[in-house]
């Protein structure tokens, strides 16, 4: 027998005077026929149900193909307002990945081999299911602190191996940003001497032609926080980023060679606010870096405080880059937002408002008239590491923590003290203190702003009529 309607069915629903709720009157006329065509299930198909299933595969294929069309014209519609700057993301923001729970692996790739030469860390990066074998990446179900309820954190740590460097894990987006605005919720960071963690965003493959901006990032227990912008020639903050803009201040350098001499120079010092790598009178790859005004802004001063929530804020539109640090006082907008970001109704989100936050610690112009454009920065994404020693902890080792290099010294062939080869032999010892470098993390969130006719293009168009 033919399966009997249901009298709430929509396909029946509202059929009076031609008029259909909730569905095309096309679908209906569509779902009669296979209605019809199905008949009692133990009847013979005539001889035209092959004409007839062709024609309704006709009909599908067009419709189909036509949404296509529609979709793809739409696509290129917007795309041209993009290009000719008809339309522009200035609106409030919206929501574009909420990382957080049993989800939060799936918005990236493990990467698996060695540190790169650029940062030559004693470690080596293993495979997501290398890291879950020697427990080093895993979702964790704990109360949380903030709300006294239970909720899930991810958890990233290292662990020691016969061979020496540790296996690690290196996290690589999968997702290519060209503006946004990215939070961290982070309930504890990594910390202590030899240790090298950072929150960071780059496109690798064009690196520095494409932008690199380090949100966090700190080595051998420091305990201030700072944003750092590394880039090709021609990003210079210098004169463009007026001091009440911001809270922090610029790094300022200090014994950078001489260039006749070739003795290191104390008796003159610069502030590294030009973004490129190979910047005059800067460190090497140093970038423009900018430092927080207070010294608990990193490691354990914001463990102690149960964590601490990083934001950057890349708004080209708007022409700048903005950092935040908020620990332990958390900004009630930011918590709202971060708190609704899960929510399947987008309705009930709260709309991240970075304006109602405050002076950010690092503020950096970019885009027209200022010194860096804005197409430094592009088809970047989200890099989580945990590295050790290498070019940067392990080179600052002896000086940062000078009672274990004293402890674990290690000379070169030429018999001095060698820091990096210091550092190593410490890190190989699997040191207890080594139980404080993990991350302990709520969620990554990133919003863009929504587009909305150029204020421009309303004013030429006013011209025009």
């Amino acid at each position: 027998m033919a399966p009997k309607e249901q009298e709430d069915s929509p396909l029946i629903r509202n059929r009076d005077d031609g008029h259909y709720k909730g569905i095309t009157k096309y679908q209906i006329e569509l779902a009669d026929q296979i209605s019809s065509f199905t008949g009692d299930v133990n009847a013979v198909p005539s001889s035209s149900s092959s004409s007839w299933t062709k024609s309704i595969f006709g009909k599908i294929a067009i419709v189909t193909i036509s949404a296509l069309v529609i979709l793809l014209s739409t696509h290129a519609i917007h795309h041209t307002q993009v290009k000719t700057g008809g339309i522009v993301p200035t609106g409030p923001y919206r929501l574009v990945e909420a990382q957080e729970g049993s989800d939060f692996f799936s918005f990236y790739d493990f990467y698996d081999g060695p540190d790169s030469l650029g940062s030559a860390g004693h470690n080596v990066y293993v495979s997501q299911s290398r890291a879950e074998e020697v427990d080093i990446a895993s979702i964790i179900t704990e109360k949380d602190p903030r709300t006294g309820e239970s909720d899930e954190f991810v958890y990233m740590s290292s662990a020691p191996t016969k061979k020496g460097p540790r296996d690690s894990v290196r996290l690589e987006g999968k997702t290519r940003f060209d503006r946004g605005l990215f939070i961290l919720d982070v309930r504890h960071m990594l910390d202590g001497c030899g240790v090298w963690p950072a929150f960071w965003m780059t496109d690798e493959a064009a690196w520095p032609r494409n932008g690199e901006v380090d949100v966090l990032e700190g080595v051998n227990g420091q305990t201030v926080s700072k944003t750092a912008l590394h880039t090709s020639d021609r990003c210079d903050m210098y004169a463009h980023v007026p001091a009440w803009a911001k809270t922090g201040d610029w790094e300022w350098i200090t014994g950078i060679y001489d260039t006749f001499t070739g003795e290191p120079d104390f008796q003159t010092s610069k502030a590294a606010d030009n973004c490129w790598v190979m910047a005059q009178h800067q460190w090497a790859n140093e970038g423009c870096t900018a430092v927080h005004d207070r010294n608990d802004t990193l490691g354990a001063p914001v463990n102690e405080n149960g964590g601490g929530i990083y934001a950057l804020e890349w708004d080209p539109e708007n022409h700048y880059m903005k950092s935040w640090v908020f620990s332990p006082d958390i900004p009630q907008n930011l918590q709202d937002a971060i708190d609704t970001a899960g929510l399947e109704d987008a309705s009930k989100r709260v709309t991240p408002d970075p304006h109602s936050w405050g002076l950010p610690y690092a503020y950096f112009a970019i885009g027209d008239t200022t010194g860096c454009s804005a197409d430094h920065f592009k088809n970047m994404r989200i890099v989580f590491n945990l590295a050790f020693c290498g070019n940067v902890s392990g080179n600052r080792f002896s000086r940062e923590c000078p009672a274990l290099a004293e402890k674990f010294n290690v000379t070169n062939e030429n018999g001095d003290h060698d820091p990096v080869l210091t550092c190593n032999t410490y890190i190989e010892s699997n040191p207890e203190a080594l139980e404080e470098a993990y991350w302990k993390i709520k969620g990554v969130y990133v919003y863009e702003r929504e587009f909305e006719k150029s204020k421009k293009k309303k004013y030429d168009d006013a011209e025009e009529s």
